[in-house]
């Protein structure tokens, strides 16, 4: 078994900034693509980014394309989402992801809110 905690979510102003954490214990022994998805009220998950196992390469929704950085600390178990640059359309709940060969894991989400 993974689990999966986020956290650094928040209420922050438009034009703000914050930085996301997924932490991963359990079975991490090895290390797997992740990424995040987010959800607004009333709307689906959607993916905002995703980053390989070494962290050599980067996968970004267009909406958040050079506002968002995702990065991972192997050694830590841990991916990173730095967001600038926030507005209010990108209040939602992110949720971090982990993909194995068994299966992909969520985590329970961390609320960002953007005020206008």
């Amino acid at each position: 078994q993974v689990q999966l905690v986020e956290s650094g979510g928040g209420l922050v102003q438009t034009g703000g900034f914050l930085r996301l954490t997924c932490a991963a214990s359990g079975r991490t022994f090895n290390n797997y693509p992740m990424g995040w998805f987010r959800q607004a009220p009333g709307k689906g998950r959607e993916f905002v980014a995703s980053i390989n196992v070494s962290g050599g390469r980067t996968s970004y929704a267009d909406s958040v394309s050079g506002r968002f950085t995702i990065s991972r600390d192997n050694a830590k178990n841990a991916v990173y989402l730095q967001m600038n640059m926030l507005k209010p359309e990108d209040t939602a709940v992110y949720y971090c992801y982990k993909d194995t060969p068994q299966a992909r894991y969520w985590g329970q989400g961390t609320q960002v809110t953007v005020s206008s």
